[in-house]
């Protein structure tokens, strides 16, 4: 195959290296792409592939219209539209594949080149990851090599003289992006909406219903980065509260606020906080929901790019004006220590100790059994309370991912039977328990633990630190936090039994191989992408302007920014234009004084070319012009003198400027 490969014509050389190429532009997106679409991308390289291969025709105009037409009609009936930023990248692609079929000129290839190019951006539309820019890097320097080729003399030039002269253009093309990258106006992004695929997997929902998973798969990816100010707080201290859940069909919590079930009254906030405030920094991942993430109790609101407006519930949860699509950084001022909610019982608790009728029977009986025994009758909530939690630490109950599918009556089968689930079943069945006593209860959702990362040391919370907690409301303390997981499994809110995500094949062996150099690998790779997060990907509008004032700026604004891009792009300019008279300086003077007689001789029609000497273009002169060229025919005799005869001799070489004096007055011929 390899020597074939090598007695292949120039074109066909050519055509499958640029299909290579565009292979490598379509991976990444294949697990975003419609099966359908990658499946026949595929096929269309690979076609394209063999006819180069094997030098046979390429298919009529008549193929490539059906396969559009096939192709526009199945993207309609999988987007239900043809516009927007699925639809738009799936035509993108197969328009891009279908080109290929009728890559027969320069011009077809050149088309093919610049969508090439544009399916190449597409993929940030999906990705801002450091590996889908090192992979689009690659794609970029294989596109430019294939251009640069396109452009090469005829013959079979190799590919890696292409190549090189690709990554010089790249190199040289650098210092102009990255002064785009700092200066040009950062505008926010048109595309680039994740969308939620967080269902069967450990992270938040709007919503929680409980029981309906069979079993929970971890996901390790980073949710959020924190950099505490100081030493950060002990792990089982760390919950970063998310959505309120406090209404409860018997399957389904939702927030109290939700469409589909209103709340009827308006309870007081109540917030105080006391003491010292825990100071820290929030790198967010894409959500696609408008939560912000913050420890208990944050009353002032976090300090977010411009462009985002924030807002606090009465459920302590912040929230912004829109969803977050993007990387994003902020500051935040957390109290530890505070309270909220009502101090006394009030209307409009009831409706936290609602329960849906003809649901978890044997709960209730439980509920009316606490309520009557003596130990805890006249002790009032936190007995109870303590109660719910000795019988989770005493009663047999385990913490695991693989409760199996519950039925109708969750809180029964959890406290009765199964005796084990995850943090959802934990903390649905406790707040059930809680209001069958007649005790308001409401679940918190959120992310709760964490670990440092060795190299940065950043604390990282991923996807499986997603948690579900509780809140009971007391009489004179209002809101106050338990966490029933806590109970059952004491090491899930603390530092020495956290669940660990499933890892492949090759990454269990290589971690039972070396665990410390596995986990220090890992700790690296994350360290180097929350750098390209804080310095690339969060390289915000803000930071823009932080910029001109360490210029000297006391109040930058957007004009100020253009006018120093301005200033800038002229300086640059200027620098350029010095460099190329200075370089112009540079070169021989008695070559460009040669070359400009040269240029003078050819229009009057004495062809020359680069290896012809001042002497024989005298002979040329005499020969054409006889005693009438004698003048030209001795200035360029001089002219070789000056250049060689005197160097031979060992002497002085005349001065070249009387032979430029002399130029001016000499009758050219034509």
């Amino acid at each position: 195959m390899l020597a074939r490969l090598q007695t292949l014509p120039r074109e066909a050389r050519d055509t499958l290296f640029l299909l290579a190429v565009i292979a490598w532009v379509l991976l990444p997106q294949v697990s975003e792409l419609p099966w359908w679409c990658s499946a026949l991308a595929a096929g269309m390289l690979l076609w394209r592939g063999r006819l180069a291969f094997s030098a046979r025709a390429l298919p009529g105009r008549w193929w490539l219209l059906g396969l559009l037409v096939i192709s526009v009609g199945a993207t309609l009936l999988t987007h239900r539209t043809l516009l927007g930023r699925d639809a738009g990248v799936t035509l993108i692609v197969i328009l891009l594949a279908l080109k290929t079929l009728e890559l027969r000129a320069k011009r077809d290839a050149f088309v093919v080149f610049f969508l090439s190019f544009f399916t190449m951006l597409t993929n940030f539309f999906y990705s801002q990851s450091l590996l889908t820019a090192f992979s689009m890097l690659v794609a970029l320097l294989g596109l430019l090599t294939a251009l640069v080729n396109a452009h090469m003399p005829v013959g079979k030039p190799p590919l890696l003289q292409a190549a090189k002269t690709a990554g010089w253009m790249a190199l040289l093309g650098a210092p102009v992006m990255v002064l785009l990258f700092v200066l040009f106006p950062r505008l926010a992004p048109l595309w680039g909406v994740p969308s939620d695929a967080m269902t069967g997997r450990s992270g938040l929902s709007a919503t929680m219903q409980v029981g309906t998973i069979a079993s929970l798969a971890l996901d390790s990816s980073i949710a959020m980065r924190i950099a505490f100010e100081g030493r950060p707080p002990p792990q089982r201290e760390l919950y970063f509260r998310g959505p309120v859940l406090s209404s409860f069909d018997g399957r389904e919590w939702r927030p109290s606020s939700s469409s589909r079930f209103p709340s009827r009254y308006k309870l007081p906030d109540n917030l105080s906080v006391l003491g010292e405030a825990l100071r820290y920094e929030v790198t967010l991942e894409p959500t696609s929901r408008p939560w912000l993430f913050v420890m208990d109790a944050a009353a002032e609101s976090p300090s977010l790019p411009s462009g985002y407006r924030t807002r606090m519930n009465s459920d302590l949860q912040w929230l912004t004006d829109r969803p977050i699509t993007d990387l994003i950084r902020y500051q935040v001022k957390s109290h530890p220590v505070f309270r909220h909610g009502p101090d006394k019982r009030e209307v409009g608790l009831q409706e936290f100790v609602e329960l849906p009728s003809g649901f978890n029977p044997r709960t209730l009986a439980l509920a009316a059994e606490l309520r009557t025994d003596p130990r805890y009758a006249r002790a009032g909530t936190p007995a109870l309370v303590q109660a719910a939690m000795d019988r989770l630490r005493t009663g047999g109950y385990t913490y695991t991912l693989e409760p199996g599918v519950y039925g109708a009556n969750t809180a029964d089968e959890f406290w009765f039977d199964r005796k084990e689930g995850f943090c959802e079943h934990i903390a649905s069945a406790f707040v059930v328990l809680m209001r069958a006593m007649d005790i308001p209860a409401r679940i918190v959702t959120g992310y709760q633990g964490g670990e440092t990362n060795s190299v940065d040391g950043f604390w990282v919370l991923r996807q499986s630190d997603a948690h579900a907690w509780t809140e009971v409301w007391q009489a004179g303390q209002g809101w106050v936090r338990v966490d029933p997981t806590s109970a059952v499994s004491p090491g899930r809110t603390g530092a020495f039994q956290r669940l660990a995500a499933p890892q492949g094949v090759v990454g269990q062996a290589f971690g039972n191989f070396s665990p410390t150099l596995a986990a220090q690998l890992r700790a690296t790779w994350e360290a180097v992408n929350n750098r390209w997060n804080q310095w690339i990907l969060n390289y915000t509008q803000g930071k823009q302007l932080e910029l001109l004032k360490d210029i000297g700026f006391e109040s930058p604004s957007w004009e100020d920014l253009a006018y120093v891009l301005i200033g800038v792009v002229v300086l640059v300019s200027l620098a350029g234009a010095a460099w190329t008279l200075w370089d112009r300086t540079q070169h021989d003077p008695w070559l460009r004084l040669l070359g400009r007689a040269r240029r003078r001789l050819g229009k009057a029609g004495l062809a020359s070319h680069a290896a012809t000497s001042p002497r024989q273009l005298a002979q040329q002169v005499m020969q054409r012009y006889g005693s009438e060229g004698q003048a030209l025919h001795d200035w360029l005799l001089q002219l070789e003198v000056q250049r060689y005869a005197a160097a031979l001799a060992g002497g002085t070489p005349p001065r070249l400027a009387p032979l430029k004096k002399q130029y001016n007055q000499l009758s050219w011929p034509g």
